[in-house]
């Protein structure tokens, strides 16, 4: 394990916090929308600066610098390759906004270079690079930090605790709703890759193919080889917040999941309609996905696009949690008992939960975070569970404790993939 001492003078104490010497040293990896707001919040918090930024594309980095500096008034380092810049000692943690498919490799490689990660959702690409991930963090003692920002957001914590103390009566279901409108993405022929770009980095564990200008930015979600569809883009959001309402920290025992691509013929892969259902003991767990045009359900709000959101079904009576609030309704004439009204309705509230994680490395402690990596995994395990069934068209048994699925090799085979050399998750990490 690289040694500490630097970091844990830094970050032992708060006598002096936000000055120079105390703040975190941060790279970002990945450097287009999330990452971007990722600079703007790590570089205007008293306790990090920006050190360094890396992309593939050379194009992005010279966007980002220009945004770190009107930022923090500094310059960062540049990289294009994660190796190099895990090599550089002066960087403390890094932040991840890359592709889905590369999480779990920049999360363990930063782990055992020594350095703290904030991951963004979905924390893997498979089943079995998550597990991967929080074995990394757990045997170097890694904050890992995974960016699902609910589990700061102001009022969904009192909303979860009020499930808790049985404010709805016993749980019999949650639902989360991933109605998010995504137009089509048409076709695109094979090219040429854009000048500055380095294909083979961006590729990494993934397989290689002709470069595609309809898989690269943002529609790189929309493919099994680097994405995972909207229930694990938008949707791990909704499905983490189904899963901490109910309580529960294991995998169910059986999944199904049915759907399709209507309407549009296109490149894409994934589902833009998909429903799974999820079997616990005692409950159920029943995901939604909807990217085209449909009316919303319940109490969750309509922002003029989209209808994101989480129900939560009692013996009692039921509840609504949404970016605007929460709303509890009991009885058989479904009244309404209990509201409170989020202060600036907002689906990406990053700073909190960034500052959370800033709060963590200096205490050094993992539960000290609102989403280590552990819950992570979790949460992103359902949607890859989701997709693996409606990938083979069946319901699926599934072992919690082995986290594979019962008596079915096809199912396994998609736990985890085959990676291309030398960008591979590791069995022994």
């Amino acid at each position: 394990m690289v040694c500490l001492n630097r970091r844990s003078f830094l970050l032992a104490g708060s006598a002096a916090a936000g000055s120079p010497s105390d703040r975190v040293n941060v790279a970002v990896v990945g450097l287009r929308g999330r990452g971007r707001e990722h600079i703007e919040i790590f570089g205007s918090q008293p306790g990090s600066r920006v050190a360094a930024v890396c992309d593939v594309d050379q194009a992005q980095t010279e966007r980002a610098v220009q945004l770190a500096e009107k930022v923090q008034g500094a310059r960062p380092k540049t990289f294009q390759d994660i190796r190099k810049l895990l090599e550089d000692k002066e960087v403390d943690a890094i932040s991840i906004a890359t592709c889905n498919h590369w999480h779990a490799l920049a999360t363990i490689w930063a782990c055992q270079a020594g350095k703290d990660v904030y991951v963004e959702k979905p924390a893997s690409h498979n089943i079995f690079e998550g597990r991967k991930m929080v074995e990394a963090a757990r045997k170097y003692n890694r904050i890992v930090q995974v960016g699902m920002q609910s589990r700061t957001t102001a009022h969904k914590i009192p909303a979860i605790e009020l499930l808790r103390q049985g404010a709805i009566g016993k749980l019999y279901m949650a639902k989360g709703l991933c109605f998010k409108r995504r137009p089509s993405i048409g076709k695109s022929p094979d090219g040429p890759v854009p000048p500055g770009v380095n294909y083979d980095l961006w590729l990494g564990p993934a397989p290689m193919r002709p470069f595609n200008p309809n898989r690269f930015h943002y529609n790189w979600h929309w493919f099994w080889d680097t994405g995972n569809g909207d229930i694990g883009n938008q949707g791990v959001h909704e499905m983490d917040i189904c899963r901490w309402g109910l309580g529960k920290n294991t995998l169910p025992k059986n999944v199904f999941s049915t759907g399709g691509k209507y309407v549009y013929d296109d490149d894409q892969e994934t589902p833009n309609t998909q429903l799974a259902t999820f079997e616990y003991d005692d409950c159920l767990l029943v995901f939604e996905v909807r990217g085209l045009l449909t009316g919303g359900e319940s109490s969750i709000h309509w922002d003029g696009r989209n209808f994101i959101g989480n129900l939560f079904f009692g013996s009692e009576g039921f509840m609504s949690v949404d970016a605007w609030g929460f709303q509890i309704y009991l009885g058989e004439k479904r009244e309404l008992a209990q509201e409170m009204k989020a202060v600036e309705p907002r689906i990406w509230e990053t700073t909190p939960h960034i500052e959370n994680f800033l709060k963590a490395l200096r205490s050094r402690r993992h539960t000290d975070l609102t989403a280590d990596i552990l819950e992570g995994h979790l949460s992103a395990a359902l949607c890859h569970m989701a997709n693996t069934s409606y990938r083979l068209g069946r319901k699926l048994a599934f072992d919690p404790a082995k986290e594979r699925f019962v008596g079915d090799a096809e199912a396994n085979a998609l736990v985890t993939r085959k990676y291309r050399a030398p960008y591979v998750v590791p069995e022994k990490v």
